[in-house]
């Protein structure tokens, strides 16, 4: 400090440049420390692929949900984009009142996708038939309605379990006309099963209503 006082009374400008050489040298040093922490994008794409993929070379495991309504746009994006992104394999087959949802990858990932399913997607909103009035309330005509959706799920865990290896190799939606024809993008992949046991589960529950 004694020296640079000593140069500041002698010539000023030559300490001004020693301090700025100084400030851009640790300026350098700390920008480099950060790129070389910094993460390209294809590394950050990488980690966090890595941190979602799980071993299911071992097992893989298979959910199947039944969904009554599929009918909102916004229901069918966030299972998609949710199954993409945990990166699950799987089908959804949209038949009338009977669309199945067969999702495949590890346990983490199916936790994390049967909360979706189960909890976060109300499956009542935007239901054909559920129109409110314009004071918020439902009119009479409505209340019908409303008391027929409450006996209804919305959607359903059908079967859960592990299979040897995946039948899917990415997640697809698939609009099927009839029945045959959704039983037939299963049974191309020889897990028709999984159709077999949503669809009598569906018949069975309009007959009990």
């Amino acid at each position: 400090m004694r020296v640079l006082g000593s140069d500041a009374v002698q010539d000023p400008s030559k300490v001004e440049a020693y301090v700025r050489a100084q400030m851009e040298s640790r300026k350098r040093a700390h920008e480099a420390a950060n790129a070389a922490r910094k993460l390209t994008k294809e590394q950050a794409r990488y980690k966090r692929i890595k941190k979602i993929r799980e071993d299911t070379s071992h097992a893989v495991h298979v959910a199947v949900y039944r969904v009554k309504d599929f009918s909102n746009p916004s229901h069918r994006f966030k299972v998609e984009t949710n199954a993409n992104q945990l990166l699950m394999t799987g089908l959804v087959a949209l038949h009338n009142d009977c669309n199945v949802v067969v999702v495949e990858g590890g346990p983490k990932q199916q936790r994390k996708f049967q909360r979706l399913m189960l909890c976060r997607i109300k499956w009542r909103e935007g239901k054909r038939g559920m129109v409110s009035n314009t004071s918020g309330s439902f009119a009479h005509d409505d209340r019908a309605v409303t008391s027929e959706l409450d006996n209804d799920a919305g959607c359903r865990l059908i079967w859960k379990g592990t299979v040897k290896q995946r039948a899917f190799d990415k997640i697809q939606f698939k609009a099927c006309p009839t029945e045959l024809y959704a039983r037939e993008q299963f049974r191309k992949r020889d897990v028709e099963h999984y159709w077999d046991l949503a669809y009598s589960g569906a018949i069975l529950e309009s007959l009990d209503n």
